[in-house]
C-alpha cells in the first residue's frame, strides 16, 4: 500500500500573510479609485463653470493672443483657484493655463455671479515668455506703457 502525503495548496500554506496584505492592498487600492474620482468630479465641474468657458471663449477669440500663440488654444494643466456657489449668487477667482503651438499663458478671471448672472471685474491672459498682461474684457495692456 502507498503512502500519499497530500501537499497542502499555496494559499493555505501562506494564508497568515496573505490574507492582511491581500486586505491593505484592496483598501489602498480603493483608496485611490476614490482620491481619483473625486479630483476628476472637482476637475469637472470647474471645466463646466461659466467662468472658465467664457474665459477660454474670449481667449479663443482675441485675434492677439491669437497671433501670439496660435491656433489652436487649448488647456495645458489644472486650473487653479476658488470657484463658490451658493444659491443664485457665486465668485469666482481661476487661472486657467493654456498653450498654442507658438508659446504658453495663463488667463485669469475675478468675477461675481447675481440672479444667475456673471459680471468679470477682471479677464486677461499673461504670456508666459514676455509677461505681457492682455486683457480680454476691452482694452490691451502692455509692459512697455
Amino acid at each position: 500500500m502507498e503512502n500519499h502525503v497530500q501537499q497542502k495548496s499555496w494559499f493555505s500554506r501562506n494564508w497568515g500573510w496573505v490574507v492582511p496584505l491581500g486586505g491593505c492592498l484592496t483598501i489602498i487600492v480603493l483608496f485611490f479609485v476614490f482620491l481619483g474620482s473625486l479630483i476628476f468630479g472637482v476637475s469637472e465641474l470647474m471645466t463646466e463653470s461659466d467662468p472658465y468657458k467664457e474665459a477660454l471663449l474670449k481667449v479663443r477669440q482675441d485675434e492677439y493672443v491669437l497671433e501670439i500663440l496660435g491656433e489652436p488654444i487649448e488647456t495645458n494643466g489644472i486650473m487653479q483657484g476658488e470657484l463658490s456657489f451658493k444659491n443664485n449668487t457665486g465668485k469666482a477667482d481661476i487661472s486657467i493655463p493654456i498653450k498654442g503651438p507658438d508659446g504658453k499663458a495663463k488667463v485669469y478671471v475675478i468675477g461675481t455671479k447675481q440672479n444667475e448672472q456673471w459680471v468679470y471685474s477682471e479677464m486677461y491672459v499673461i504670456i508666459s515668455e514676455t509677461d505681457e498682461q492682455i486683457d480680454l474684457l476691452g482694452y490691451k495692456e502692455n509692459d512697455d506703457n
